[in-house]
């Protein structure tokens, strides 16, 4: 098969869910032996593992908190101005790629705040698609299972319009045996034509070998701004745990305030580590005893993948309910022990504990997660996008 050229676009806001997920299928892709841009609209990442991917980094922008207002890099409210330079960088790297086929994270499910440059973009590779000029790009959705929340009649109208009218597929990275798209998109239906579920998308093909026990109860709250509250319990929920004798290591995302870092830092008693969260954080989860996390997609699957018990704790602020519907569905197959949002406290995160450690670990297997190398098969032309 000849090499492509495959441009994949992610923002991320809050959390660097979508921006690791999208990296895995940009790893995955150029292992396949093409070459692979990876268009990033967030604040950039340390320890960003992109493989052969190439990166390009556009004025990055996000959000502090769940009222998702669009901020630039130095924490002001985005301007005319702003969206103007975005789009323009933006529209003037896809003229230079010229990709065989163009992946756009989450839209138009989510990010409808960068239509101003998203609809242009599409607008221009539909162009080319149209006019005969080569590349065609095939253009493509990017999805995970569940969506965060329900659309009043007039979005989800608009999103089945725009899917109609600009992609030849969405990919969605779940897998239709535990979660069909339709149970968060009543509509799926509508475009089951364009559906093309990958498996779930996870870095790596299972746990790190040679990783001795620690013992350690890993406490993570992925990369992002969120995860206070879970960790300011753990701290108190440890005396209160069956695991209290037990060595405590708690993780906090890069994007978490340093001063309410530091202030948990000191709060910690003896065998309790809190540091930020690392690129290890794999051997870490293989080594643990237990692991208490928030419910974020790709810790998720990676806890899942590793096999340790689990207690997770979805994050469900503002209208957000992806996590917890899919934390309540594994939940209920024996897979993890839940504890939802509204219950936190350090007596019932002790509680949930002990559960989980008389449940013991799952057993492997029980998911779909070959997601990033069927999605770069996909993106690839080396089989077919058509509906499954």
């Amino acid at each position: 098969m000849s090499r492509r050229k495959v441009m994949i676009y992610v923002q991320h806001l809050l959390g660097i869910g979508h921006i690791r997920r999208a990296s895995v299928i940009a790893k995955a892709v150029a292992a396949a032996g093409h070459d692979c841009v990876f268009v990033s609209g967030g604040l950039p990442q340390p320890d960003l593992d992109l493989g052969g991917a190439r990166l390009e980094q556009l004025p990055p922008a996000y959000c502090r908190d769940e009222r998702f207002e669009l901020l630039d890099e130095a924490g002001e409210p985005i301007g005319e101005a702003w969206k103007e330079e975005r789009r323009a960088r933006l529209l003037a790297l896809y003229e230079h790629e010229r990709p065989d086929a163009l992946l756009i994270e989450q839209f138009p499910f989510g990010r409808r705040a960068l239509r101003f440059e998203l609809l242009p973009l599409l607008d221009r590779a539909s162009a080319d698609r149209a006019s005969g000029n080569s590349p065609r790009p095939r253009i493509y959705g990017s999805i995970r299972d569940v969506l965060a929340r329900r659309f009043a009649p007039d979005k989800e109208r608009w999103v089945l319009e725009t899917i109609e009218r600009y992609f030849d597929a969405i990919l969605v990275h779940g897998d239709p045996a535990f979660i069909p798209f339709g149970t968060s998109f009543p509509a799926a239906d509508r475009i089951k034509d364009r559906l093309r579920y990958t498996g779930y998308v996870v870095a790596g093909e299972g746990p790190p070998e040679g990783v001795e026990p620690s013992g350690e109860v890993l406490v993570s709250t992925g990369g992002g701004t969120v995860g206070g509250p879970l960790m300011e319990a753990a701290l108190a929920a440890r005396k209160l745990s069956p695991l209290a004798e037990a060595p405590w290591r708690i993780l906090a995302g890069h994007g978490y305030p340093e001063e309410d870092f530091q202030r948990l830092r000191g709060k910690a008693e003896e065998g309790v580590i809190v540091e930020r969260a690392r690129p290890d954080f794999d051997r870490l989860l293989a080594a643990c005893r237990l692991s208490v996390s928030l419910a974020g997609y790709n810790t998720t699957l990676e806890v899942l993948q590793t096999g340790v018990p689990a207690v997770l704790l979805p994050y469900a602020a503002g209208e957000e309910g992806e996590q917890l519907l899919r934390a309540r569905l594994l939940a209920e197959r024996g897979l993890v022990t839940l504890l939802p949002p509204d219950e936190l406290s350090p007596e019932r995160l002790a509680s949930a504990i002990g559960e989980a450690m008389a449940r013991g670990a799952p057993a492997p297997g029980r998911l779909d997660c070959r997601g990033a190398a069927t999605a770069a098969s996909i993106l690839t032309g080396a089989i077919l996008a058509g509906a499954s």
